[in-house]
Order: C-alpha cells, then structure tokens, then sequence
C-alpha cells in the first residue's frame, strides 16, 4: 500500500503543488482510487465528506490531462450545490498551480454570459452543477466529443435534489468511449441503479462503512424541551468552552438560523457570526463561507445547504440546533468537524419530536449517540402552546408513518365533532323530529356536515 504520493506515480508539478499545499499522506480513499483512476478504470467511491474524496478523483486527472492543449473540455466534473462546484474548482487551481490548465465553473444564481466567455477562450477542465451545465450546452456553447473524464460527485445529493433528468441529459450527449467516475456518500438504490447505468466494470472502493461518521468526531446528545431552552444550552455551552476556535451551527430552517444568528450576534458581535441559507444572494454566501474559512468569523449558521461540499479545515465545534430531517445529513453535518485526522465535538440538541429521527440516525450509523444531562444552569423554559401542538402534530405524523392504521389525537377530536354533526343530521330526518326539515335540505346539511 502506497504511503507516500511520490509512490502514485505524480509528476514532478503536481508533487510540488500537493507539497506547497501541505499535504504529506494520502488519505485511505486516495490511495485506494488514484492508481486504477491513473490506469484509466471507472471507479466508484463510496465516502463522506472530509475523507480527501476531491483530490482523489482531481489528482489522477491533472495528471492525465498535464497541459493546457485544445479549445474544449477534456474532463467534466459535475457537483450537486454551487458551494461544492467552487469548492472542487479551488481544489483544481491548488494542485494545478504549476500547470497552464484551464479551468471553468458552471452554476446558477447569476447570469450565464460570463461563464459562456470563459468557455469560448478555452477550457481544460469543466466544473459545474447539472441545470446550468444543461443550459449552456443546449445554447450551444459546450462541445462535448473531445471528453475524456466524466465525474459525478455526491451523486446521492443530486439525486434527493431531483437532477436525474438533467444526469440523464448529460450521459446522452457526453462521448460513449470515456472513463467514469462516481461519488456517494451513501450507496441507496438510486445510487445502484445509476451506476449499473454509467460505470463499465468498475472498481468499487469503499473506504468507511456506509454513512458511519469519523471516527476522530466525539458526538454528543442533549434532551432539550423547545426552542427557547435550546438557545439557554447554546449560551451555556458557548460562556463554558474555551475550546472553541471554529464552530459551525446547523439549524432546520431559514428562520431558526436567522434566529440564532441574531441571538450569537447580539452575544459576541457582528465580527464574529455570519449566517448562510439559500435566502442569501450568491454574493453573501460566497463572501460568509470565505469570512468563516479564512478565521475572519469565529462562527458560522447555516442550514443543510452548506452541510455538504464546504471543506473548512480546523472546525473544532459541530452544533446541530435541530435534528436534521434527512438523515445522511446528520453524518455530513458532523463531518464538518473531525477533518484531515483532527479531533472534533458534535452536540445535538434534540426536542421531543425530533426524537424520531434521532432513532432512525442512529440506525444509520449503526451506533448510540451518547446523551448528556443538560448542565445545572441552563433555564429550562416552559414550552409555549403553540411549539407544543406543533410538536404533538409532527409525532402524530410519525406515528402515522410506522402504523397508516394509526389515527392519531388530531385525528380522534375531528371525527368526534364530525360524529356528533351526523347523529344531529340523522336526528332531524325522523319525521317526527320537531326539527325535521325536507329531504333536499338535509342532503345539503349533510353534505355540508361532511365538509366539516
């Protein structure tokens, strides 16, 4: 087994660029795919975030490509989310450094002109999310017969987004004689079916077993009623800890994290907190996650668009406001921390309806998440009605998932007003009822008894 990437066979550009970078050993998932990526194989990955998955596939292609040569693209790498397409394409410019290899990258959120002028100037190697790759080329601006790479990155993301047309799309108008390679965190059935599709006989690696979190990430569980008590436990965790450096804070919902972001604003200052969700223009979101990377921020909110794909290095702290709803989330959530052999903290907190998902995460990863008292200073709030009902609600609707037979609370006060209604119908239709009305309107009483 190779230990050292001067043993992979690099050239002597790539070697310096990987060193300037101060990379010293490959990762069990590089040194696992870059020989049969080198030797031309398709290949499958199976990993999380945080493994060094990037610079396995990234490597092994600059290495084949070397220099800059034509007008078209002679590798394509496609990525679920912006953030992970800018993210792959920094990875390119790093170890690319000492080459003349060009590279563009394709995604939303603004206007395609420039994009489509970098392309006419020529390009090596393209980067780029399913729609707008598919846009570009339907215009006509991306010839794809001189292809000789075709990745597919966090193709279990693209397909919970719904990209498998557009995927589809894609595998019709690429070359039929190229080399594939394909990502997952996770290996589902959509991701089985789409590789019997797209890999010829390829070379399965597997590097930690399905959706098991770092083994460098310590995780941790509190109880929390609502949401009031979570925001008293994140003070609490936050004036006790002196080992934060970093610390990113995942929440359910735009709100939540607005929420948050404004509480930890009003705590420690604008220069320390910036918030990211798909509200924020490309602009802020760009301009937060670089703040956070480069130490300007201490402190990152974010929902699960940014759980994917970011590669900070020296995230100390993981903080789950809320329990993610997708459970593969939770593992890319936490292994936002834990990065490149570091040690790392993940804490959840978790309200009575949350715990459902809880179970079925830790059916995931096959493990307990160990459970933690809520410290002796933290104010637990009463829970207000509404947050109460919305809770009662949400469990009735999973208990409805694991039983259809199962009616549920809501359910049961419904069907009772409901019963009373047609035994009053059903009363005035005696005819000797002092009530009784004629057959015509009590079928429209009926009906309207139905309606309620």
């Amino acid at each position: 087994m190779a230990v050292s990437f001067e043993d992979l066979k690099f050239n002597r550009q790539i070697l310096n660029a990987i060193a300037d970078a101060g990379y010293t050993e490959p990762t069990p998932i590089q040194q696992k795919a870059i020989p049969p990526i080198l030797n031309g194989q398709d290949v499958m990955g199976i990993a999380q975030t945080g493994t060094g998955k990037t610079a396995a596939y990234v490597l092994p292609i600059l290495m084949k490509l070397k220099y800059a040569q034509g007008e078209h693209a002679r590798a394509m790498i496609v990525a679920p989310t912006r953030e992970l397409a800018m993210q792959i394409e920094e990875n390119i410019k790093t170890f690319a450094a000492n080459t003349d290899l060009r590279t563009v990258v394709l995604y939303g959120g603004l206007g395609p002109k420039k994009q489509i002028e970098q392309i006419n100037k020529g390009v090596d190697i393209i980067v780029a999310t399913p729609g707008r790759l598919m846009d570009i080329y339907l215009a006509g601006h991306i010839v794809t017969k001189t292809l000789q790479v075709l990745v597919l990155d966090e193709a279990d993301k693209m397909m919970d987004m719904g990209f498998m047309p557009q995927i589809n799309r894609i595998l019709e108008v690429v070359p039929v004689k190229r080399q594939n390679l394909l990502f997952s965190a996770t290996m589902s059935d959509k991701v089985h079916n789409l590789s019997s599709n797209f890999l010829e006989f390829p070379v399965v690696i597997e590097v930690t077993p399905q959706a098991t979190p770092a083994q460098t990430v310590n995780q941790t569980l509190y109880h929390v009623p609502n949401n009031k008590t979570k925001i008293h436990l994140l003070k609490v965790l936050l004036d006790r800890s002196d080992e934060i450096k970093k610390l990113m804070i995942f929440c359910k919902t735009r709100t939540a994290a607005e929420d948050v972001s404004k509480f930890l604003i009003r705590k420690f200052g604008e220069s320390e907190v910036k918030v990211l969700h798909a509200n924020k223009g490309q602009n802020t979101r760009i301009n937060s996650i670089n703040s956070f990377k480069n130490d300007e921020v201490k402190m990152l909110v974010a929902t699960d668009v940014a759980s994917r794909g970011i590669d900070v290095s020296d995230v100390s702290h993981v903080i789950n406001f809320d329990v993610p709803v997708v459970y593969e989330d939770y593992v890319h959530r936490i292994g936002r921390t834990g990065r490149a052999y570091q040690h790392g903290e993940a804490v959840t907190f978790c309200n009575p309806a949350e715990e459902y998902y809880i179970r079925k995460i830790e059916k995931l990863i096959r493990q307990s998440i160990p459970v933690a008292k809520l410290p002796e200073d933290v104010f637990v709030e009463e829970t207000p009605y509404d947050e109460r009902q919305e809770q009662a609600k949400e469990i009735d609707m999973q208990k409805r998932r694991e039983d259809p037979e199962f009616k549920g609370a809501f359910h049961e006060k419904k069907s009772l007003a409901q019963k009373k209604k047609f035994e009053a119908a059903k009363a005035k239709k005696q005819p000797n009822h002092p009530n009784s009305k004629p057959a015509k309107k009590y079928g429209a009483q009926k009906r309207s008894g139905r309606k309620h």
